[in-house]
């Protein structure tokens, strides 16, 4: 084996380790973290509820809600009360634009499926402070309608009530 060969097998095996070292670090990391993680996401989904059903709202069923021709809804949650008496109904919505992306709780009432009200559990829009306290927290408020989206953040604002329309549609097409 040449001078050459040689040295370019001993990079090859020193990149190798190096790849190998760092890829169980990820691991370790992700293992270590997940749960936690998980808890976190919970935790805060349980939050959203008792803000817009109040304290005695829990979640009785939740699960997944990737159905077509749905674009940001992708998980739903049936609320209850204390005593298993339904209250709602809410969505997890996801989406973006060129400013960012947002993820909100959407619910609505029982029976009608009437808007009750947002909440955000994530929120990485360029004007997020803007876009919360000028067109979320309105609207929750019933100071401003769902429709009215000139606020300062005009496009977060477009895409958080056509968030709230498409999980409206999904609220009338349950059980469907």
């Amino acid at each position: 084996m040449t001078e050459q060969a040689k040295k370019y097998l001993k990079t090859s095996i020193t990149l190798g380790i190096i790849a190998a070292s760092s890829a169980l670090l990820i691991s370790l990391s992700n293992l270590a973290t997940r749960n936690r993680i998980a808890e976190n996401e919970a935790a805060k989904i349980n939050s959203s509820i008792k803000e817009i059903y109040g304290e005695t709202a829990s979640v009785k069923e939740d699960g997944d809600y990737s159905k077509e021709p749905f674009k940001y809804v992708n998980h739903y949650y049936t609320v209850v009360d204390n005593n298993d008496n339904p209250l709602g109904l809410a969505f997890r919505t996801t989406g973006s634009n060129s400013y960012g992306k947002i993820s909100l709780i959407v619910g609505f009432d029982n029976p009608d499926y009437n808007f009750k009200g947002m909440y955000v559990i994530t929120d990485e829009q360029t004007y997020a402070s803007t876009l919360e306290d000028k067109y979320i927290d309105p609207v929750n408020d019933g100071e401003r309608e769902i429709d009215d989206v000139s606020c300062g953040a005009t496009y977060g604002a477009k895409l958080v009530r056509d968030m709230i329309k498409e999980a409206k549609d999904a609220a009338d097409s349950w059980g469907k």
